[in-house]
């Protein structure tokens, strides 16, 4: 049989190993796969350089306890290993960084997984960034759910179907993306990454409210942004706020910060305030 291809270069340690390509994980009885309980987290190396690779390593072993799983390696030790994984590509290449763990089998009752059979991968591979020229963006019809409802404050694969089939609905209405609200329609976050608005000078951003994940990039423009001067404003917003802001962009692993520049048929242009933030997060991660 063979091994199922890497979508691109990819090193993945594993078991005390470093692997290369898309290693096989699972079986078909694996917990995970069958019932969800996986976590992960997503970090960068860009331009030689690691922005909050530790505070990126230490949120997976958090998510890990959300969801009943063990953790079993150390953030310091994630991070050791991931500066080995980095020297494997050609200096330069643009990467993103997964450390990962899941359960192996079920423990009584066989929704529950089993603690004792968590693992840990961590997957480093070639992904370049988008480039900021701006994306289109819509309300999706989907909402976030909230934390009594779904594991909320983890990063777990089990909540990105949802995260998942509002970006198909968004794409096929001629969207790259959409802005989803909470339950009570308030907006909460784009369909991956968190949103940033701008009005009269003033930077607002949904207030974390326990319906999703308030990202380490977001939480560092933030501080980034009031330490320049600029005044940034954690609130409840409605998407019409969205609709008449002067710029809109967005935060996130990814590509971290990007400018919206269209939302439903209106056009906006990358406004000084994104531009501000980029250089500013880009002058972080190189220092």
């Amino acid at each position: 049989m063979s091994l199922p291809k890497a979508q691109s270069a990819t090193w993945t340690f594993m078991d005390g190993e470093w692997h290369e390509g898309n290693v096989p994980m699972f079986g078909a009885r694996t917990h995970a796969v069958w019932l969800g309980s996986s976590v992960f987290d997503g970090a960068r190396a860009f331009e030689g350089v690691t922005p909050d690779l530790d505070l990126h390593c230490a949120r997976v072993n958090t998510s890990a306890k959300v969801m009943y799983l063990k953790p079993t390696v150390s953030a310091e030790e994630m991070v050791a290993h991931t500066r080995e994984g980095i020297k494997k590509f050609p200096a330069g290449t643009t990467l993103y960084i997964r450390p990962m763990y899941w359960a192996e089998r079920a423990g009584s009752q066989s929704v529950r997984p089993d603690p004792e059979s968590t693992r840990f991968a961590l997957t480093l591979y070639d992904s370049p960034m988008q480039k900021p020229d701006g994306f289109a963006v819509t309300l999706s019809p989907f909402r976030r759910p909230t934390l009594d409802t779904a594991p909320v404050d983890a990063k777990t694969g089990c909540l990105y179907p949802n995260n998942a089939r509002a970006l198909f609905e968004a794409k096929s209405r001629g969207f790259d993306n959409c802005l989803v609200r909470d339950v009570i329609g308030n907006v909460a976050e784009l369909a991956n990454s968190n949103a940033f608005m701008a009005k009269d000078g003033v930077v607002f951003t949904p207030v974390a409210n326990g319906t999703f994940l308030s990202g380490i990039t977001r939480k560092r423009v933030i501080a980034l942004l009031r330490d320049a001067g600029v005044q940034v404003v954690e609130s409840v917003l409605r998407y019409a706020e969205f609709e008449n802001a002067d710029e809109i962009f967005s935060t996130g692993n990814a590509s971290k910060v990007l400018p919206i520049t269209r939302i439903g048929e209106r056009a906006l242009q990358p406004g000084p305030l994104f531009r501000k933030a980029r250089q500013l997060y880009w002058d972080y991660a190189h220092s």
